[in-house]
């Protein structure tokens, strides 16, 4: 069977970066890796790589936290909005630092926490940690609506626009935003909605 080159772009285009990444490249053709490294060389991501025999120094992974010192109080009934694993070799998550850096900006207070991810020994360079940001139990909807903002949101935007520009005129008026993210949309009546009537219930003006 052909493979079609112009299907894998708007494949890859619309997998988000860690599902780009966890694309397993040596099992790929020659064409579809090539077509696989445009696509990461679009993001500016860097590519995951694999090891036969990893020396000592890759293997290494840099477990300074951005966080290291007293950690908050709230840290026991804290939530998880974000993370990232770490690869032998990479740094140490620039990713989670900018995510963290974002809930700072807003206001909200968060923890970047490192865990260890137990694994059987393998000749290939598998996440050896992964950093958590943590928010207090109470933020974290709002938390993670403004990580879907800052981050997610811009990141997808160009994917969307590359997929409908590679739409028919047809096909573009059939993808009318509330019915290609209908979800979405009945979720935000859903929660509009809810909140009026706790609103109404205790009898409070809204803001």
């Amino acid at each position: 069977m052909q493979l079609d080159p112009e299907y894998l772009r708007k494949h890859y285009a619309l997998l988000s970066d860690e599902a780009l990444l966890a694309v397993d490249r040596a099992e790929l053709v020659d064409m579809a890796q090539k077509i696989l490294d445009e696509e990461v060389g679009r993001r500016d991501l860097s590519p995951r790589r694999t090891y036969t025999n990893p020396t000592d120094d890759e293997a290494q992974v840099d477990l300074e936290s951005p966080d290291d010192g007293d950690q908050p109080g709230w840290l026991d009934d804290a939530a998880e909005v974000y993370s990232v694993v770490v690869l032998p070799g990479t740094a140490p998550a620039p990713d989670a630092v900018k995510a963290r850096d974002v809930l700072e900006a807003a206001g909200i207070p968060c923890y970047l926490d490192l865990s260890e991810i137990s694994q059987e020994k393998s000749v290939f360079a598998e996440p050896t940690h992964r950093w958590r940001l943590m928010v207090p139990g109470k933020l974290n909807l709002r938390a993670t609506s403004v990580l879907e903002r800052d981050i997610f949101n811009p990141d997808f935007e160009p994917i969307w626009k590359t997929h409908l520009e590679s739409l028919s005129d047809e096909e573009l008026r059939a993808m009318s935003p509330k019915v290609a993210f209908c979800g979405l949309f009945d979720r935000i009546e859903r929660v509009n909605r809810v909140y009026d009537e706790e609103i109404a219930r205790r009898r409070l003006k809204s803001e």
